[in-house]
């Protein structure tokens, strides 16, 4: 008999790719039937949101300063806040007849499967209930009534707070990446939980995963096993579901119970019914639903996994708002193989990267780092190029130096902040070996740097084979903030105007740019940042040594001095909305 760890081993094997070939996909795109970007709820009564107030917002370094935020008040305009900066459209581009959107939350390859919604109650100007957010027209739809009386909302939630749910439509990835797309929906899933937590603390609030809630709990609450609402749209799967209070506490406790939301909900009034994503679809791709069903999170314990006390963040000198970072986040497309990034900027993108208590985004999340960093230094400052180990916790070191190749040296790098875990394993130009482990993509090898993240396996999946989700998750929180400490590190003078220095070197033109319509913007790069999906899984571990099942490698990355297309028109998001 099969079991569920069998199951998720078999199909992580399965899907990786390979250098003499790849993990099954549709072998070309399907145009006719992309799947629709949004999921609605037709027939569903809805609530137009106000946008984001062009006021003053706090600065984006503010956001890992414990109190540093006054809370906001829970309101209708504060919940639209965080909503529009979590999971809400930043631009619109287009290239001739072609037009797209952006969103604050990356998706990969843009198809964006995680869906969102809100558990309220009691906030003025928003039904009790539950609520789908539409990011195309910046509403809520109102899917389930609660129909309590308003004397009993307060036992509902916990005061001061609303639930945020998030979830997969697995085919949005399957579309273009075949199997290994329920892969991509979980690093999705966890570059929301991060968006989510940047777009609380924005408001001085904090947010927390419900870890010990079961999957069938969260689907119940969020109306996922509703069949008749479905009917032959695609279904979701429920990813988590997170607490967010505009209390001031040092801990939020995640023993808050399923029960209690679920009652509400079985006796509320449920509206709408989805929509289609796709009218038909090539190939279902079974091999999804069945680790998705093997995956299936039971109720747990709470977890009480405490991060440690660390210095203070090393300093970044960005006088940008929050606001701003979080809404210029782009996906690089291209780099240019030039620009430099300094020692400093590095640094504090890997210190970023260690949870400290309190501070955003890892305290949404309550398990010790099970994922670290193989790193490919191209270009920085002050570092000799080559193959470096970033540790993101102090206990797997011993392991870690066990598992890796002998022939690699351990060697500490000179002038390192002391409490950061990194080591240099080989010298040498590592580009070459960065590009073609991530697919043979010039992006691998074209930044200041790139990375693989190596998670600890087998520990975490043999008592809880859907601790799967979580690896993934982990590495899209880092993603995320990579993402916006790439943001941050362009210079702070740009606060006022559009993005369009670097901080640490200025660029040469390259032969062809300008006939490829790839440029510079002015005359320097600008530092940004991408995520890599595709790249051969066992080559990168044998680069390593690594030999079994400890370790494996779920997700890259790269940042360095970013390429814009001048081809593409960038349009105002919302404009069409003109709203308050």
């Amino acid at each position: 008999m099969t079991t569920a760890l069998d199951a998720v081993l078999a199909y992580h094997q399965r899907t990786k790719h390979h250098l003499h070939r790849y993990a099954a996909g549709p072998g070309g795109m399907d145009w006719k039937n992309q799947p629709d970007p949004f999921r609605f709820f037709a027939d569903s009564p809805h609530r137009e949101l106000p946008l984001l107030a062009p006021a003053a917002h706090p600065r984006y370094v503010d956001l890992y300063r414990p109190r540093a935020i006054a809370p906001q008040a829970l309101t209708l305009d504060h919940v639209a806040a965080l909503l529009e900066l979590a999971f809400g459209l930043s631009a619109w581009k287009q290239h001739g007849g072609e037009r797209w959107f952006l969103r604050c939350n990356p998706s990969s390859g843009n198809l964006h499967p995680t869906e969102a919604y809100v558990v309220v109650a009691g906030i003025p100007g928003i039904g009790d209930g539950v609520h789908h957010y539409l990011s195309r027209d910046h509403l809520l739809e109102h899917r389930c009534r609660l129909g309590m009386a308003s004397s009993e909302h307060e036992s509902i939630l916990p005061p001061d707070s609303l639930l945020v749910g998030l979830t997969s439509i697995h085919w949005r990835e399957a579309w273009k990446y075949g199997e290994r797309a329920y892969r991509y929906c979980q690093h999705d899933a966890g570059h929301a939980i991060a968006t989510v937590r940047y777009a609380a603390a924005t408001l001085g609030w904090q947010a927390r995963l419900l870890t010990s809630w079961s999957d069938a709990d969260i689907g119940t609450i969020l109306g996922l096993d509703r069949d008749d609402d479905f009917g032959v749209a695609e279904r979701e799967h429920p990813d988590a579901m997170l607490l967010v209070t505009s209390r001031r506490t040092d801990f939020m406790d995640d023993g808050f119970a399923a029960s209690t939301c679920v009652g509400a909900v079985k006796n509320g009034q449920w509206q709408g019914r989805a929509n289609v994503l796709s009218p038909l679809h090539g190939n279902e791709w079974p091999v999804i639903e069945e680790v998705a069903q093997a995956c299936k999170k039971p109720s747990t314990t709470k977890a009480t996994w405490h991060a440690p006390v660390l210095p203070e963040p090393l300093t970044n000198d960005s006088q940008l708002s929050a606001v701003t970072i979080i809404k210029q986040r782009r996906s690089a497309l291209a780099f240019d193989g030039v620009t430099i990034i300094a020692a400093n900027t590095f640094y504090r993108m890997l210190d970023m990267t260690l949870p400290r208590p309190a501070m955003a985004p890892w305290d949404a999340i309550n398990w010790e780092p099970r994922v670290h960093l193989a790193l490919f230094v191209h270009r920085v400052e002050g570092l000799t190029p080559g193959l470096y180990l970033f540790l993101r916790s102090n206990r797997i070191e011993t392991l870690l130096r066990t598992a890796v190749s002998s022939e690699l040296a351990w060697t500490r790098v000179e002038g390192c902040p002391a409490h950061l875990q990194l080591f240099r394993l080989a010298t040498g130009d590592a580009r070459a070996t960065a590009r073609t482990l991530s697919c043979h993509q010039d992006i691998a090898a074209d930044g200041a740097f790139s990375l693989g993240m190596l998670a600890e396996y087998e520990t975490s999946l043999t008592p809880s084979p859907w601790a799967y989700r979580q690896l993934f998750w982990e590495t899209g929180i880092l993603g995320q903030v990579l993402y916006l400490e790439a943001e941050a590190a362009n210079r702070p003078s740009l606060a006022c105007g559009p993005l369009a220095d670097a901080q640490d070197a200025r660029m040469p033109r390259r032969p062809g740019m300008a006939e490829s319509g790839l440029d510079p913007i002015g005359e320097s790069a600008v530092v940004r940042s991408t995520g890599i999906g595709c790249y051969f899984d066992d080559a990168v571990h044998e680069l390593l040594g690594l030999k079994d099942q400890a370790f494996q490698s779920l997700y890259h990355f790269t940042v360095g001095g970013a390429l814009t297309d001048t081809r593409l028109q960038t349009q105002p998001v919302y404009a069409q909305l003109k709203r308050s």
